[in-house]
């Protein structure tokens, strides 16, 4: 079968070589019905996988909100850099642009979208349901979600499991004798956070666990900023959303006059806190941020190959690390 050039796209369409070339390479000038009817024409005639086949690169977009980068060498830029890694072994390059509060509220479409310069994309930690439709409805490419979900598109979403992770953590401290546990996370701020306190209270229930409702204890502000204030009643121990929110809960509990782990035990969640912090030395659950990152350029990768192939929720396992801060 003879290989399809552009030349040939531009003669089924009736347009010039350039206009293809343009259309394919994302470059301006081009209006947005005569691209779409490019590319469709493009992959009708077998011109990406011909492309494929010859050895390129796949140009995966990632997508990580400012909310998350605001102010620290966060967790998801770790997580980037497994990305950066496993891509290589896939064929795939990542790129990432930052999503702007403003570019979320106004829904305004990333670049490397509009330059039609990624054939798939990764949204990396929590966004609006409604952007996430946004995207859906707008991009032709594959969108896929990492460490977080929405159940109407679960299935295209890669996350930690953190509900029986965190159930594990709350089952580690009663078999270490706790029976007065808290929880400490906002758990409307994400569906991660929400799955954590969900695995916590499993536990709670299983034992019959004393609980006030003050030891569901937020940890944010709207911007991410981490705010946290003791319960009045305070418990034996803390079960933490992440291991930056139980640094700085280490940090508040000595402030108040307790010492952790002899007074008060504390738990995180990652087994992550960014460069510059001090050791903590916190029991935690470490996400396996390689096979999400696996998991998530394969998934996309299946998707661009077969937009209607078969797809489940990819769920992570990690494990428990013991370090010093539980009595």
């Amino acid at each position: 079968m003879a290989k399809v050039r552009m030349q040939d796209i531009a003669d089924r369409l009736g347009v010039s070589a350039v206009t293809v070339h343009n259309a394919l390479t994302g470059k301006r000038g081009v209006s947005d019905s005569v691209r779409e009817k490019v590319l469709s024409a493009a992959k009708e005639m077998g011109y990406f996988q011909e492309r494929r086949n010859a050895g390129s690169l796949r140009n995966i977009g990632v997508i990580i909100s400012e909310r998350y980068l605001a102010n620290y060498t966060t967790f998801y830029w770790k997580m980037y850099q497994e990305l950066m890694m496993a891509a290589s072994g896939l064929n795939c390059m990542v790129s990432a642009e930052i999503l702007k509060w403003g570019a979320e509220r106004n829904l305004l479409l990333p670049r490397f979208v509009e330059e039609n310069a990624v054939e798939g994309l990764i949204v990396m930690g929590e966004i609006s349901r409604e952007y996430i439709a946004f995207l859906r409805g707008k991009v032709r490419q594959p969108v896929i979600m990492m460490d977080f979900y929405y159940k109407e598109v679960a299935d295209d979403a890669v996350i930690t499991d953190g509900f029986y992770g965190t159930y594990l953590l709350t089952e580690y401290l009663y078999n270490k004798g706790f029976r007065e546990i808290a929880f400490v996370g906002s758990i409307h701020a994400t569906s991660s956070i929400m799955d954590r306190y969900c695995g916590y209270y499993r536990s709670v229930l299983e034992h019959g666990l004393t609980y006030y409702e003050e030891w569901q204890i937020e940890d944010r502000k709207e911007d991410g900023e981490i705010v946290l204030k003791l319960p009045e009643h305070m418990p034996e121990a803390f079960v933490c959303n992440c291991d930056l929110v139980a640094s700085h809960l280490i940090d508040v509990l000595k402030e108040n006059g307790y010492r952790v782990p002899e007074d008060v035990s504390v738990v995180g969640f990652d087994n992550y806190l960014y460069p510059g912090l001090p050791n903590r030395d916190i029991t935690t659950y470490e996400v396996d941020m390689r096979g999400m990152a696996d998991a998530a350029l394969q998934k996309v990768v299946r998707r661009i190959e077969t937009p209607d192939g078969q797809e489940r929720l990819s769920l992570i396992s990690g494990f428990i690390v013991e370090k010093g801060s539980v009595r």
